[in-house]
């Protein structure tokens, strides 16, 4: 991890303000706000949180492949300082997969069930790179022996294979164009813990290997420990924090984070009793005034019900949390620690 680490100095990925909303039944209904950072060469940083919490939709913008429901309302994605146009499919797609790449989640539904493997790897090397077909299908197999496949196995169809060597497949589908960033969207899911291991150590090979920066997108936070530079946690569409994994895990500032980590099994603090977060994340629909987490967290404070906290710090770790506002006052302190 280290020897990744050093590599993470050229900024590659700029994301500033980036806001999403979805239409429902003709409301517009807000699902990423402000949502601000940067990746590096060669980094990974995780995105964590609940369900719904807008993950996903904040990795599909930057790929450009938001559903057609979904529409940027505002900010901003740079790849090497020069603006992407993440809300022009067609203008987007010179950039997909050469400058950025998905690893999608449901392998089987991602593969197309009535192709062999070796095409659809094949594919869009002759698309993007202008291979010819030999040249193309020579690389597939170079690919699937990459990700621990035989090079004949990719005569199979998709349902010929297990979980575990579909997963591969779309690994080695993500890489086949050379990008730069490859986004993970809880690649390992639907795996046994066997397999999950093993595509996480695969995919920390290969970023080592090709100097990948990776956005992995995740609810479990041992994936993240394994795996990952830097964390993000998001709620409600929003960043609360955003630091080193290390200084995250051992140190958490949002009541958020902290319940999030104290309410996973930990080997090493033991046998003790696991607690599970209070409540529900909000809706889309019904997020409640100021802080998002006030009606869950434990530290609440009469602030927190009015005023949505800004994502501030430094380099070495942001929060968004009045707990940690230069302008918390003395009485919005003793409440928070009665």
């Amino acid at each position: 991890m280290n020897d990744i680490s050093q590599k993470a100095t050229a900024s590659l990925l700029s994301v500033d303000g980036l806001s999403v909303d979805y239409g429902l039944k003709g409301v517009s209904l807000p699902a990423i706000q402000d949502v601000s950072f940067e990746l590096r060469a060669g980094e990974a940083v995780a995105l964590v949180g609940e369900s719904g919490s807008g993950k996903t939709t904040t990795a599909m913008a930057i790929a450009g492949l938001l559903s057609p429901n979904a529409r940027v309302s505002g900010g901003q994605v740079r790849y090497r300082g020069a603006r992407l146009p993440i809300d022009d499919d067609a203008a987007m797609r010179p950039h997909r997969w050469s400058e950025t790449s998905v690893i999608f989640q449901g392998a089987m539904n991602a593969l197309n069930p009535v192709h062999r493997i070796i095409k659809q790897i094949a594919e869009p090397c002759v698309l993007k790179l202008g291979l010819s077909r030999d040249q193309a299908t020579a690389r597939a197999r170079e690919l699937l022996e990459l990700v621990g496949i035989p090079a004949d196995r990719g005569a199979s169809y998709p349902h010929q294979l297990s979980g575990g060597m579909r997963q591969r497949v779309m690994i080695a589908m993500a890489l086949a164009c050379k990008p730069s960033i490859v986004i993970g969207d809880e690649p390992t899911t639907a795996l046994d813990v066997i397999n999950q291991a093993q595509i996480l150590k695969l995919l920390v090979e290969l970023r080592s290997k090709f100097n990948l920066a990776l956005i992995l997108i995740t609810h479990d936070l041992s994936v993240v420990s394994e795996s990952c530079d830097r964390v993000m946690i998001m709620y409600a569409g929003r960043i609360v924090e955003d630091g080193a994994v290390a200084d995250v895990f051992a140190a958490p500032k949002h009541p958020y984070t902290r319940l999030m980590i104290e309410s996973i099994p930990n080997p090493a603090m033991g046998v003790r009793v696991l607690r599970p977060i209070p409540g529900d994340p909000p809706t889309l629909a019904r997020r409640p005034p100021g802080c998002p987490f006030n009606p869950r967290c434990p530290s609440v404070m009469p602030v927190c019900k009015i005023d949505i906290p800004a994502l501030a710090g430094s380099a070495q770790g942001r929060v968004a949390c009045h707990l940690h506002s230069s302008s918390l006052t003395q009485s919005d302190e003793v409440a928070a620690h009665v």
